[in-house]
Formats: structure tokens, sequence, C-alpha cells
């Protein structure tokens, strides 16, 4: 297994460099894996018309090209998000385009995007097919393409049919643009051609929408509203946030590109809290941004969220993170007398509707 020791070690590497080793030691490894212990059945969530053994995410940006999700599932994800995946293979923006903000416990990063393409994707989602668990795909457009949605309809009638659910990334701050599909008359067109799609491909595929935290109040209830009315099965919230809030402390903290980690925290979970008053049981809430301990992942499903992600904590703290939440949210759940995670969902949406 890939170790909190050795977790330590490649985190005295440049940061892209330490996740390009990341990646090849668990490519080597994953066979030789063996799997977490099964999880208690109280951290069960059925979401989405899926089964996760545990609420706890792998976000995308960690395995970028569908390399190791087999891997990550091993180590004790109830999930795993693949991605972003753009139709054509592209190199992404210049290096460096990752930094560690270590005293801020974040990352910022600038990626744009990079990948290998759709194609070697489906090839390595197509030999996993039997090994089983939740392994959902993040689509986006090649950042060259004047036509995004039709980029977003080619991966998706690619992918779907290979992955558990799909999530739609309109919110990458790294390819110029990108976030102005969120606005009303561009997300119902791009929701309106991926609707189509599934109906084409594969009509009962769960669709998701990943959403920027940098939103307007009256633009996330407008979100919530068009990814209801296109049929979307839940939003997930948040991607990266271009804001800097003040108190960094990092020598990176003025680099450009997204800022993930705990400094997202409580942005994130705001959003989040508004989705969930306004669109109710509509949508499936995916919390991320922040997520480092027990304590935060349960404020995200107090907040309205049937699941969460992380991956900035994970590199920051190493694998042995996963499991220290799973028992953090045990000993919460118990502490406020739920019988399974699923009933903590939303706890506290009478708070948020009594200051507004």
């Amino acid at each position: 297994m890939l170790g909190d020791l050795a977790a330590r070690a490649l985190r005295l590497l440049p940061a892209e460099a330490a996740h390009r080793a990341t990646l090849a030691l668990l490519r080597r490894a994953a066979p030789l894996l063996s799997s977490a212990p099964p999880d208690e059945a109280r951290l069960a969530v059925d979401a989405l018309g899926l089964s996760f053994p545990n609420p706890v995410g792998l976000a995308a940006g960690f395995d970028k090209d569908a390399q190791v999700p087999d891997a990550m599932l091993k180590l004790g994800f109830g999930f795993v998000e693949c991605g972003t995946i753009t139709p054509k293979p592209q190199s992404g923006n210049s290096r460096p385009r990752l930094f560690r903000l270590q005293e801020d416990r974040a990352v910022i990063n600038r990626m744009g995007f990079n990948n290998a393409g759709m194609e070697a994707a489906a090839a390595r989602l197509q030999r996993r097919r039997e090994h089983g668990g939740v392994v959902g795909i993040n689509i986006g457009a090649n950042k060259d393409n004047v036509d995004r949605i039709a980029d977003y309809r080619r991966a998706f009638a690619r992918l779907a049919p290979l992955a558990s659910y799909v999530a739609v990334n309109v919110s990458s701050p790294n390819t110029p643009g990108l976030r102005n599909l969120q606005q009303r008359d561009e997300l119902e067109r791009l929701l309106g051609a991926i609707m189509d799609e599934r109906a084409r491909v594969v009509p009962a595929k769960p669709v998701l929408l990943k959403i920027a935290p940098d939103l307007e109040a009256a633009s996330i209830d407008e979100i919530a509203d068009v990814a209801t009315a296109a049929g979307v099965q839940g939003i997930i919230a948040t991607n990266t946030t271009v804001a800097r809030p003040p108190g960094l402390r990092s020598a990176h903290a003025k680099e450009q590109g997204g800022l993930s980690g705990a400094p997202l925290f409580s942005r994130s979970t705001e959003v989040l809290r508004q989705l969930y008053r306004r669109a109710g049981g509509k949508l499936v809430l995916i919390g991320v941004g922040g997520v480092s301990a027990g304590a935060d992942a349960y404020a995200k499903i107090r907040a309205g969220a049937s699941l969460f992600q992380l991956y900035t904590a994970l590199a920051l703290q190493g694998p042995g993170l996963i499991p220290r939440i799973k028992r953090e949210l045990l000993d919460l759940m118990a502490r406020d007398g739920f019988a399974n995670i699923s009933d903590a969902i939303g706890a506290d949406a009478h708070m948020y509707e009594a200051a507004t």
C-alpha cells in the first residue's frame, strides 16, 4: 500500500512531479493492493440510483485519465471521479502550473484540462468494467474548439456507457471562457444537448453538473432551476475558486489559477447550503471543497450533501486520511443519534431557513 510514509516522501518533490510519481506507483501497486476493510453499513448511501459503500469520494483532478480508479477504491473511497476528460488529447497550460500552499493547507492549479483524450480513457474504462465499484467520469471541452457544446456531446456519447455517472464540468477557471457556460441561456443549451445524447445512448445514466464557487446568489438559484428543469440528477458544489481569501500566508498565494483546500471550505459549503434550500430533494448534491477531516465532511452532509469529495487534503495528508474521516463520521453520527449517515443529510436546513 502507498502509505503515509511514502506520501510524505513524495511531498519532497515538486507538486506536479509528485503527482506523476504517485500515479506511477499506484499503477504498479494496484494488483498487489488489498482492499480496505468493509465499511460499516451505517456509512452506506443510496443516491443517483447507485449504492455507495461510504460517502467519501475522490474528486476529479487526481486521476485525469482513469489510470488508477480501482487502486483508489481499494484505499477506501466509496466512489472515484476520473477526469476532466476532453474529446481530443491536450497538454494543458505551461509549467509550473501546480503549487502547494502548505501553510494554508491549500493548492493552486492552472493545469488546463491536461489529459490524453477520451479514446485513451475509454480503453482503460472498458478494461476495468468487471471490477465493479462506483467510478464517475468528469467531462470537458477542448480549449481550441469553438463549438464547446459539441465537445461535451462527443465526450458524453463515448464515455457515459463506461461510467457509473457523468459530471459535466463547466466551472474550471483554467480554460478561457468555460465558465460562461454557467449562464442561463448557454447552460440550457448545453444541458439540453447532454440530455438529448443521454436519451439516445444511455437513458438511465445519472448526469451531474459541476459548478464554481464564484457565483452570485441569484446565479446559484438560476443554475439549480435550469438543472432541475433539464432533468439533471445532481450538482457537484464546488470547483476551485479564483478568489483569494484574506489571510493566505504562502509565497504562492498570488499565483493564477484555482485555489482548493481549506480556504475554500466556507464558500463551497455556503453554495451547497443555498443549493439545498433551492432544490430540496430534487437534486442530489455532492459537496467538495476543503474537506480535510470528519467534521468538515459532516458539515457538508448536514448542509445538504448526500456525498462529498476530496483531493487537496489527500495530497497534503496521505491515504490515512480516508479511514480517519470515516471513523470520525461514525463518532459524529453516534454523538447526534443518527442511525445512518443519510439521516444527517440537510439536518441543518432549518438553521439556514431561519437565517434568511
